[in-house]
């Protein structure tokens, strides 16, 4: 099964089992993906979480049987997962900016968030600047934290430890200690498929022969072949528009299968704000 079929059986998957409690790792492995690639690409392709899209859709066909139908509010609040009715009306209010009870009289309008279909592009209009490199095991040295996949919390919490560190000064001391090939800080994602299926660790790290450096740890990334892609203009949406270009456009249209080992996003020392900032995305391959 293709890259883009395994998604869509995926996406296929949750809309025939909205009404039951599913989670990503379920999701995941109709995908024959790991929780955190899944859930990485699917937010990437779509720019909302799979949580949010199980919500949205659940939320839209509830609001299609407020209108059409004289089921119970209290009803159609278990129907949908909601442990209580106050739970239900607040997340629909949240969503469609109207009570449940307006709707059900038609006083406002509502918002339906409808089946989603994956389309990609494969023309490439815009083209892509990579490399394929061979590199032996090397070692970064860092901070590390665990972050779960339950409810996303890995995309709202990174960004804040990203915060953190340059607020407290580890950033700095990163750059201080990078002695090798790798220049700049890096951004380390370790699918901890094996032993925590639910959990990633993240590290912010730097390529250093170092070994102990106050509390910073290290960690040993394979030997690995490596697609490499250039990445540039102001972070964060350059990042962003070049990890949805890689899933969108790259993937499907090459042999290559990500590895499953760490991924790296590299950020050279100078300012992430200027247009011509350069950066890269490192991405293992099989």
């Amino acid at each position: 099964m293709g890259w883009v079929e395994s998604l869509q059986k995926a996406i296929d998957f949750m809309e025939e089992n909205l009404l039951e409690e599913i989670s990503i790792e379920d999701i995941a492995q109709v995908a024959n993906s790991s929780q955190f690639h899944f859930q990485r690409t699917f937010s990437i392709l779509t720019d909302i979480s799979v949580g949010d899209y199980l919500r949205r859709r659940r939320l839209s066909l509830a609001a299609q049987e407020l209108v059409n139908t004289d089921v119970k509010i209290i009803d159609l609040a278990l129907k949908y997962l909601y442990d209580t009715p106050e739970a239900f009306s607040k997340a629909f209010r949240k969503q469609h900016d109207i009570t449940p009870s307006e709707a059900r009289k038609h006083k406002g309008r509502l918002k339906s968030y409808n089946r989603l279909i994956i389309q990609v592009n494969l023309k490439g209009a815009e083209p892509m600047r990579y490399q394929i490199v061979e590199k032996d095991a090397f070692q970064v040295i860092g901070v590390k934290r665990e972050f779960s996949l339950v409810n996303d919390e890995n995309l709202k919490e990174i960004p804040k430890m990203w915060d953190e560190v340059h607020a407290d000064g580890t950033n700095d001391l990163l750059i201080s200690l990078n002695d090798g090939e790798l220049k700049g800080v890096l951004g380390v994602c370790v699918d901890n498929r094996g032993k925590h299926p639910d959990k990633i660790d993240y590290w912010i790290a730097t390529n250093s022969n170092s070994t102990e450096v106050g509390n910073l740890e290290t960690l040993d990334i394979p030997a690995s072949k490596w697609v490499v892609f250039e990445v540039h203009g102001p972070m964060p949406d350059a990042m962003q528009k070049t990890w949805k270009q890689i899933f969108s456009e790259w993937f499907p249209s090459h042999q290559y299968e990500h590895a499953g080992t760490p991924e790296l996003e590299v950020y050279p020392a100078e300012n992430p704000n200027d247009p011509n900032y350069y950066s890269e995305i490192w991405i293992p391959l099989k």
